[in-house]
């Protein structure tokens, strides 16, 4: 646990507490959760507590809860036993805790069930405590995308709160995006003389654990770019090979940053690689120009949609007017998942509650190709995180499925299509900040030009 001065948390956590008791008038208990065994107990996975706990506790304290009672805080945890110095050394007390988080006092957890009636909550992920929580408010505690009456309203709020980021939090946003930069340069770095991904993931990982924090989600270091989510490290870095790395650092208060880039494993893209690359770049580059507030997710997207289409209209690979693929979602063939999502205290942040967060109230996920896997659809406000990460991937499930092919056989030149076999899969991503009238884009540390990506791995 990272041990901070008072004041360095404190303010941030009240003015957070004062925001909430503006919105909502019944008290609410947030749980962090707790570990989980990997076989046995004393051999427990790492711990990463509740975000919504975190966004009020700031400290990321096991097996703990909070009560807020309109700008109150009062902590539970119970004291580590004196046997437990063996093993992890002297812990902080409760009551020492409380005063780094600005809580009014702290008592143990056994007092929790006395001081719970009439508060809301949100269901955590781990079965345990979510028992805990059933049992201590004596009712069912639904899981937060389905929760109803002071829950509902208690979710609600906490989105409301979220959606935004204040100082402190794009302060730990941007350390995260820093080391998240750094990490990437590293495994560029690495590529040269590696010769499998796992090479390349242990740079970049090595780069985030050597500045004390840890991984905002499994590392995708691959050469199969085509696999969306690929958590393989084992195939061989061969001459001709892009390597696709999604990657992104969480800070030890529990802050994310998602950053992916491709490059090619010999430090040289391709023609038809550095083709496809361009395209990408060029909707990446479209997409973050158009963000400021008021500006709609939904229109970013679909604007990806239409200069990736337009690009591969260029290269040969479809045929028609760029309007009508659209409209037959005919470019979800190569970018078939949405253009990105929010970010912050979650990688995809939020998502523990379905798409509350993620849409705006009164809309629903469409069904269409491609677009049924948008993450966010609603205006953007300042002080939103979003990331845009538009792609092209030939994705042998898609692309040998009949039906889809049968639709799309009079668009696709297929046979153009197997000159571009040496791409696999093509990401960029970047971290993009909404600001009073623009953006900020917390990761522009790291190129995204063909020519940059290719000098820093030849400078490895």
């Amino acid at each position: 646990m990272e041990i901070l001065k008072p004041d360095a948390i404190a303010t941030t956590l009240s003015e957070r507490r004062q925001r909430l008791a503006q919105l909502i008038d019944f008290p609410v208990i947030l749980w962090s959760g707790q570990r989980s065994p990997r076989n046995y107990p004393a051999n427990p996975f790492p711990f990463r507590a509740s975000s919504h706990f975190l966004y009020f506790a700031g400290l990321p304290l096991e097996n703990a809860a909070i009560l807020l009672n309109g700008a109150s805080l009062e902590l539970f945890i119970d004291d580590a036993p004196p046997s437990s110095s063996l093993w992890h050394g002297e812990m902080p007390k409760g009551s020492e805790i409380a005063q780094r988080i600005g809580a009014s006092a702290a008592f143990p957890l056994s007092e929790l069930q006395s001081r719970a009636t009439g508060a809301a909550t949100i269901a955590v992920q781990d079965g345990v405590t979510r028992s805990q929580q059933t049992q201590i408010l004596n009712r069912t505690v639904a899981p937060a995308k389905a929760s109803e009456g002071i829950d509902r309203e208690l979710v609600q709020a906490i989105i409301s709160l979220r959606l935004c980021h204040d100082e402190s939090a794009i302060s730990e946003l941007k350390k995260a995006a820093g080391v998240t930069v750094a990490a990437h340069k590293a495994g560029m770095a690495a590529t040269l003389g590696a010769k499998i991904e796992a090479v390349v993931r242990g740079a970049m990982e090595g780069t985030i654990v050597a500045q004390n924090m840890t991984f905002a989600y499994p590392s995708i270091v691959t050469v199969h770019g085509e696999v969306l989510h690929n958590e393989e490290y084992h195939h061989p870095l061969q001459p001709g090979e892009l390597l696709l790395a999604d990657v992104g650092a969480e800070t030890s208060l529990g802050w994310a940053s998602d950053v992916t880039r491709t490059w090619p494993v010999t430090g040289k893209f391709s023609p038809t690689q550095r083709d496809v690359y361009d395209v990408v770049l060029a909707a990446h580059d479209a997409c973050i120009d158009k963000i400021r507030p008021g500006v709609e997710y939904l229109d970013i997207h679909c604007l990806a949609a239409s200069v990736i289409a337009q690009g591969l209209v260029d290269l040969g690979i479809l045929r028609g007017r760029v309007s009508d693929l659209v409209e037959r979602d005919a470019q979800a063939l190569f970018f078939p998942h949405g253009v990105g999502h929010l970010l912050g205290l979650d990688v995809h942040d939020m998502e523990d509650l379905g798409d509350l967060a993620g849409y705006e109230e009164g809309r629903v996920r469409s069904d269409r190709f491609g677009l049924c896997y948008l993450r966010l659809n609603r205006p953007l406000q300042q002080g939103m995180l979003v990331t845009i990460e538009p792609g092209f991937y030939q994705v042998p499930a898609i692309l040998q499925d009949p039906a889809l092919r049968s639709k799309y056989q009079d668009v696709v030149n297929w046979e153009r299509l197997a000159q571009f076999a040496d791409v696999r899969g093509i990401r960029i991503e970047d971290d993009v900040l909404v600001t009073v009238d623009s953006r900020e884009v917390l990761t522009a540390g790291l190129p995204t030009e063909a020519n940059a990506i290719e000098q820093l791995v030849q400078e490895g």
